[in-house]
């Protein structure tokens, strides 16, 4: 199965570098072992952002010659899975249950952007990992991160220790290095919707007209009914909803949220993006979920922001995911300004 990401890479015009071959050869072995039904064990896929685990993790999907196979985005799959474990609370089993509603008899089960932010998901997270592993699931992650360093704030790292543990006992953790950051080369024209949206820098009404859109007027603010609560956006515009930073990111909103409102709107436009430092720590760990969500639901994004991008995100205070956020957001269209 190597030679499949040896062809894939030459169609997309380029070579695999070493790094991505060791990694190739280790998930050419997994998909040997599943195929032939033989005792399989998974892999986590880790490393910094724009080294190809995804390019490699969708090679190998496509490739796998295996009817019972799941791939799935992390913090998708966990807001349902959230949801399935209310519907059997009452049962004793209900992460079992819950397993088998949303995954079956699935015996191959791939999760991309594997991290953890909240305490409250860690024990939870547990659960699931060993009632898969129980099962016999075969999993391949990928993620910005090792194991060890997940759910990273000290006060809180101990409730996930468990699952570290289990994740390191089943799997073989693979990290996947290199210079080269592949998202900042490659074609020029915008290879997805996420990617023509547009980092606006300065924002203002002549910024805007060049792509295509006005400031919202008083008049156009909208209350949005969203998990039972009230969030205010700007304007809602035939599949756009604009948001101000502050509304959006400094109050308590979740990826949940995101992922709901990312379901009902193709295109969003936040506005008022400061410099984010230290004292807003919260409100640029939920903004980093806003990109997480947009860009792998692949809906467009316009920021306008206070600042090139270079010093919105550069403190060393900001979310441990701060470097992916970067790279995503340099996928975005050509600021507008110097």
């Amino acid at each position: 199965m190597s030679t499949d990401f040896d062809r894939a890479a030459r169609r997309a015009g380029f070579a695999l570098d070493p790094a991505q071959r060791a990694v190739a050869d280790r998930l050419a072995a997994l998909g040997r072992e599943l195929t032939r039904r033989r005792p399989a064990r998974g892999v986590y896929l880790w490393g910094p952002v724009g080294r190809g685990k995804t390019w490699l993790t969708t090679t190998f999907f496509q490739g796998l010659p295996l009817e019972s196979k799941r791939r799935l985005h992390f913090h998708d799959f966990f807001r349902r899975f959230h949801a399935a474990c209310a519907r059997h609370l009452a049962e004793a089993d209900a992460v079992d249950r819950a397993v088998d509603e949303l995954l079956g008899g699935v015996r191959f089960l791939c999760f991309d952007e594997f991290h953890v932010h909240d305490p409250g998901d860690a024990m939870l997270l547990s659960r699931l990992l060993t009632s898969l592993f129980r099962r016999g699931v075969v999993l391949l992650t990928t993620s910005n991160h090792p194991p060890e360093r997940l759910l990273p704030d000290p006060m809180y790292h101990h409730l996930f220790e468990p699952a570290i543990a289990l994740l390191t006992a089943e799997l073989d953790v693979v990290e996947l290095t290199g210079e080269r950051d592949y998202r900042t080369v490659g074609a020029d024209v915008p290879r997805s919707e996420f990617e023509r949206g547009h980092y606006l820098w300065p924002g203002g009404e002549d910024g805007l007209r060049e792509v295509g859109l006005t400031p919202p007027a008083p008049g156009e603010a909208v209350e949005l009914a969203v998990n039972g609560r009230r969030l205010t956006a700007d304007a809602v515009r035939d599949g756009l909803v604009w948001f101000d930073f502050h509304r959006l990111c400094a109050t308590p909103t979740s990826t949940v949220d995101y992922l709901v409102l990312a379901e009902s709107f193709s295109h969003w436009v936040i506005s008022g993006l400061p410099v984010l430092g230290p004292r807003s720590k919260d409100a640029a760990q939920r903004f980093a979920n806003v990109v997480d969500v947009l860009c792998d639901r692949d809906v467009r994004l316009t920021l306008v922001a206070d600042a090139p991008l270079e010093r919105v995100l550069r403190d060393a205070a900001l979310p441990l995911d701060v470097d992916r956020t970067v790279s995503r957001l340099s996928l975005l269209g050509t600021p507008v300004g110097r």
